[in-house]
């Protein structure tokens, strides 16, 4: 079967490399000269599945007001007069109950669990390197009341069988040495021993040149313009480079799936909400994090990767802008120097940003649509690089005509049909 994949961030990647091992003629187009040039390309560079929970949850509105006044608050929201923003902001509040948020969390865990799993057999399989390291996350707690809160996340961590760890500060400096110079700066942490890290953009290229010799051919520097229905059924999309076609399509372009979409028809509630990060040269190993460390107050991940550091955090809900700005800079700044001073030089950091595809509720879109021939594979938010594998996988399996060794029902886009949507 021809397929044509939209978007070479590391989903359509990932899903090129399943659906071609699979046996599938796979092309990619894209309208960057390279894959995983835009939100995959410095994230924070977390595979977190212990991490893998709704935004949308109890007290986060609450919650939301306290950050958008803290001077390095996580979350910063600019108003446009754009009905989709308000929409979806409105979905996301309806979802910010302890039902709503035990039935997402239950969607978020299995494909977060087998999408770790799928990277470890592939790393095992081909050999990919990407400065991976398999050395867990602590989540870092400054006040006593953040660990004494954290009855509900190890309720959930134990009710899904997720390896966990309530540290002292003795604890957290056993696990990131580095933290011994800034000891009464935190009181303890939440540590998931299962988590990796990793490089999402280097995972992503080394996987597309293993993609390309299974035969995946990629369409760069190529625009997508519109997708071409007739019937029920997709029958090409026209492109900068002409019109393309396949016997089957995956939309798997992020942030702008929801724009791509809409012309069809296929209401899809996916917003883009801005990350940034910092890249940092290490200048003392022996003052870095030797994994990822969560600044739970700033919410902001400090990852070592390599010879580097990557700072990655904020929610922006800005529209489409990519716009930089220099106040989300100085909390990420500001998180690194609090925690590891003598780690990294942030007078030679690289700022970045990307938008995240989130949808209301948290879980991303893995599954058909009212178009027999259309697959989406997106809304991944802020785990698009901790879920890549698995929805590759489990989207190659559906295409193949095989059962997928997890149940993604609920990830469909008909979940939407409800008044939760």
């Amino acid at each position: 079967m021809k397929v044509l994949i939209l978007g070479s961030g590391v989903i359509g990647v990932t899903s090129a490399y399943y659906l071609a091992k699979a046996g599938h003629e796979v092309t990619v187009v894209d309208r960057q000269p390279h894959p995983a040039l835009e939100t995959s390309f410095a994230n924070a560079g977390e595979v977190s599945p212990g991490y893998s929970s709704p935004w949308a949850g109890p007290g986060v509105p609450v919650k939301a007001i306290k950050w958008l006044l803290m001077r390095h608050g996580p979350l910063v929201i600019w108003p446009k007069l754009d009905p989709v923003m308000w929409i979806w902001g409105l979905k996301m509040l309806r979802n910010c109950t302890e039902e709503r948020y035990a039935i997402n969390k239950r969607r978020m865990i299995p494909i977060a669990e087998y999408s770790r799993d799928c990277l470890r057999a592939l790393r095992a399989e081909i050999g990919i390197k990407y400065d991976e390291r398999s050395l867990g996350t602590l989540q870092l707690f400054r006040k006593q009341k953040q660990l004494d809160s954290t009855g509900g996340d190890i309720a959930v961590l134990k009710q899904y069988g997720v390896p966990y760890e309530v540290l002292d500060r003795n604890g957290c400096i056993g696990a990131e040495p580095a933290l011994s110079a800034v000891k009464d700066k935190f009181v303890g942490g939440l540590r998931l021993p299962q988590d990796e890290t990793g490089d999402c953009h280097m995972f992503t290229q080394a996987l597309a040149v293993e993609a390309a010799k299974l035969g995946v051919q990629f369409k760069f520097n190529t625009t997508i313009e519109r997708l071409v229905a007739d019937g029920g059924r997709i029958t090409g999309v026209v492109t900068s480079a002409g019109l393309l076609q396949a016997d089957t399509y995956v939309a798997a372009l992020g942030s702008w799936s929801t724009r791509m979409l809409k012309p069809l028809s296929i209401s899809v509630p996916v917003y883009p909400v801005k990350g940034y990060s910092i890249t940092v040269p290490v200048v003392d190993a022996d003052g870095a994090p030797v994994s990822t460390v969560m600044d739970e107050s700033y919410k902001v991940a400090v990852t070592r990767l390599g010879d580097r550091i990557r700072v990655g955090g904020t929610a922006e809900i800005s529209g489409y802008s990519n716009k930089l700005d220099a106040a989300r800079r100085a909390t990420l700044d500001h998180s690194l120097t609090d925690l590891f001073p003598r780690g990294g030089d942030v007078g030679k950091a690289t700022f970045w940003s990307g938008l995240r595809p989130m949808t209301p509720d948290g879980p991303p879109v893995i599954g058909p649509t009212r178009y027999a021939n259309l697959q989406l594979n997106t809304g991944h938010g802020t785990l698009g690089w901790t879920m890549a594998c698995g929805s590759g996988r489990v989207l190659a399996d559906m295409l193949s005509g095989r059962k997928p060794d997890i149940d993604v029902k609920e990830l469909a886009l008909t979940r939407y049909d409800h008044r939760f949507g």
